[in-house]
């Protein structure tokens, strides 16, 4: 397992972003991780992500994979109880998926669709959960199996952690090994609260990993920092605003936060996103020399 054995061998490491399509086809999956395949080390396979319906992100996990792509399959407690989360945690692991991303989810509101949110478990949770059917057990003490192993992952939004870091010590105690953050356009907020994490121990002992997102235009970008816990300076926006070539910019702007991050103590990797295919994270990837990557387990 490529990013497993990355983390712990200390290399600063690439994860990327793989959204399902609203679609049961399966070359646009395909497609997709193609346009990432030797450029990160794994990717984020989204679960109904902005609470908009794709396709099922264990289905397109092991399509990507079948592309040459190590998959981080997230799962989020806004759809699913602890049964159903258990059983797409064991149909996963049967179908060679070895990372889990455990989130919260988007709030139902976000895509209008008119779903019932469940939230049987939190984020927290989910961790645990993931975490102990690597001992064995499952929901209610139940006797898993052979045990099924998973290297546990997390998120954070540096931008709305009131608690300091207590937030994401409850999942790190709960068995996470890596967190990535939501995207980072304030880095000296960024580091100070890395700053804050370090006076509780924890990049000891959880890899963090900075979100990274190249804006597409001012407009997007003006968008996001409208959303609660995003942090974005008023000099970024201004900048995009003024650039002639506004996706252009964005991408100089994602890979210049690449470099600042990737000099924190702390960061031991970036996890780079996109809106869409033309939202250029692979010319981030160069633009920030972050190849070659190493070659896969």
């Amino acid at each position: 397992m490529t990013l497993a054995r990355l983390l712990e061998d200390g290399r600063f490491v690439v994860t990327g972003e793989l959204v399902p399509p609203r679609s049961a086809d399966p070359e646009v999956v395909r497609r997709a991780a193609g346009r990432l395949r030797g450029l990160v080390d794994a990717v984020n396979v989204t679960d109904n992500a902005t609470a908009r319906v794709g396709m099922a992100p264990v289905a397109a996990a092991v399509l990507a994979a079948g592309e040459g792509l190590e998959p981080v399959l997230q799962l989020t407690c806004r759809d699913r109880n602890r049964l159903a989360l258990t059983a797409d945690l064991l149909g996963a692991h049967a179908l060679g998926i070895r990372a889990v991303l455990c989130l919260s989810g988007d709030p139902v509101e976000v895509g209008a669709s008119g779903a019932k949110p469940v939230f049987d478990l939190d984020a927290v949770g989910l961790a645990r959960l993931a975490t102990e059917l690597g001992d064995g057990r499952g929901p209610g003490g139940m006797v898993i199996a052979p045990p099924a192993r998973f290297l546990v992952g997390v998120a954070e939004a540096p931008g709305s952690d009131p608690s300091d870091g207590a937030r994401l010590a409850a999942k790190v105690a709960a068995g996470a090994s890596f967190v990535q953050t939501q995207p980072i356009y304030d880095v000296a907020g960024f580091a100070a609260w890395l700053e804050r994490l370090a006076a509780r121990g924890l990049p000891d002992r959880v890899a963090v990993l900075a979100g990274v997102l190249p804006p597409t235009s001012a407009a997007q970008l003006a968008r996001l920092a409208a959303l609660p816990g995003w942090s974005v300076p008023e000099a970024t926006l201004a900048r995009m605003r003024a650039a002639a070539d506004q996706r252009a910019e964005g991408i100089a702007l994602a890979a210049e936060v690449v470099e600042r991050v990737r000099t924190l103590p702390g960061v031991r990797g970036v996890h780079l996103m996109g809106l869409g295919p033309a939202a250029g994270v692979p010319e981030v990837i160069h633009a920030a020399g972050l190849l070659p990557r190493p070659a896969p387990a």
